[in-house]
């Protein structure tokens, strides 16, 4: 079994290292969602990269502070390989990505941090930093993610967000868009990969047949009982029965968020 990951799509100038593998989360989006109401997620941003035809969205981002923001490893993967963080930007307070709504925050990149132990095979510690040249002012539309604390769990559901695929390989939405989807044991998601895994201690599952979130959507969130439990990462296919999502467990990395995001 082949599996599929949530993958950067970006068109680079440079190309991506052929190991890199192509991830399902940043093509995709929200599969059987509902429209996010504006500031409903005040702490989802639109990662967006300049191509020919202007800015446009390809992974998600998570806002920690003013300065700091997190999103998945493999979305940074780009700006790494190349060195260059010129063309890339967030926006926070995003909504509608055709509309101007007056609520955006457009930010410019000045730093890039990924995980020193990032795998780009297996996406173990699949979570990066990123600065953005000028705080970001909070509002009703802009606030950043309450963190876990260190190895925090949780079970029951969780709500999943972005701007990912809502049909796979065919539509995009314009509207910011969330699902709720049940948590998946770690023994049960390590079960359903068992061919095409791992699945590691520092990931968590959620989703089921139907509902998941899908290629466009890696690097945005995953909120559990308030809290910013994931990161959207990796999965096979999208809201495949038997194949859970699969997220960077943020809890695992609260203590390396804090000690980088300085």
């Amino acid at each position: 079994m082949k599996v599929v990951i949530l993958c950067l799509m970006a068109a680079s100038a440079a190309a991506a290292p052929s190991s890199i593998p192509r991830l399902r989360k940043d093509q995709v989006k929200i599969i059987n969602g509902t429209d996010v109401a504006p500031g409903e997620i005040p702490y989802q941003l639109s990662f967006q990269q300049l191509d020919g035809e202007g800015y446009f969205d390809f992974c998600g981002a998570i806002i920690y502070s003013e300065n700091w923001m997190i999103s998945a490893g493999h979305c940074v993967e780009d700006i790494v390989y190349s060195n260059n963080l010129t063309g890339f930007k967030v926006v926070a307070g995003e909504h509608s990505l055709s509309i101007y709504e007056g609520t955006e925050q457009n930010r410019d990149i000045v730093q890039v941090i990924r995980h020193e132990n990032f795998d780009p095979v297996t996406l173990e510690n699949d979570i990066s930093l990123i600065k953005v040249a000028s705080p970001l002012v909070f509002n009703d539309y802009v606030q950043p993610a309450k963190l876990p604390e260190m190895y925090q769990e949780f079970v029951g559901n969780a709500v999943v967000s972005g701007w990912g695929e809502t049909i796979v390989y065919l539509q995009a939405p314009d509207i910011l868009q969330k699902v709720t989807v049940p948590i998946v044991s770690d023994e049960d998601c390590k079960a359903d990969y068992a061919e095409g895994g791992p699945v590691l201690d520092s990931m968590m599952c959620a989703g089921e047949a139907g509902k998941d979130g899908c290629y466009g959507d890696s690097g945005g969130p995953m909120t559990c009982d308030g809290y910013l439990c994931g990161v959207v990462s990796w999965g096979h296919g999208c809201a495949e029965a038997g194949y859970p999502g699969v997220y960077t467990q943020v809890s695992y990395f609260v203590d390396w968020i804090k000690a980088n995001a300085v």
